[in-house]
């Protein structure tokens, strides 16, 4: 209900409080959405173009995560791609996926012949169960996969 001052006018305090209720709408809103297998494909195809049908699996990267992540605000994901990193053959990107995430894409690596080692380490917050997937991309434009499934106990960013 809307109160009025003797102008007409809506007081600054109704109007702080509808604004607090509509953000709390907006971003109640934007938790529920969460990402799918579905999403995640769309987001490689979008990133690998006509290479997805050639992605590789194996061993090239080792992606270590924990199976079972009693905090889903900040789950540690370590990466590393076997590759010499010369300058005829190196990593040139790893891109990491969460599939019940909002966005599906949640990070991007770069990499150089001068960087040596194609490796890194982050936190991300996973809302719940869910794969992790990473994606290398070599300078001779082969793509290889890794995936690992963590399991979220309690207080992740959906539940």
């Amino acid at each position: 209900m809307r109160r009025t001052t003797d102008t007409g006018r809506m007081t600054r305090r109704d109007f702080m409080v509808m604004s607090g209720a509509a953000a709390v709408l907006g971003v109640t809103g934007m938790r529920l959405a969460q990402a799918d297998q579905a999403m995640v494909d769309e987001a490689l195809a979008k990133l690998l173009g006509d290479r997805s049908k050639s992605v590789g699996e194996g061993s090239m990267i080792k992606l270590d995560a924990p199976e079972i992540a009693e905090n889903g605000n900040t789950v540690p994901i370590k990466f590393e791609v076997e590759s010499p990193m010369s300058a005829d053959d190196y990593v040139k990107s790893v891109h990491l996926f969460a599939e019940g995430n909002p966005n599906p894409e949640v990070a991007n690596f770069h990499f150089t012949p001068a960087s040596g080692k194609a490796a890194a380490s982050t936190r991300m917050r996973l809302a719940k169960t869910q794969n992790v997937v990473a994606v290398a991309e070599m300078s001779d434009g082969k793509v290889y996969m890794a995936k690992k499934t963590v399991k979220v106990t309690i207080g992740g960013c959906g539940g």
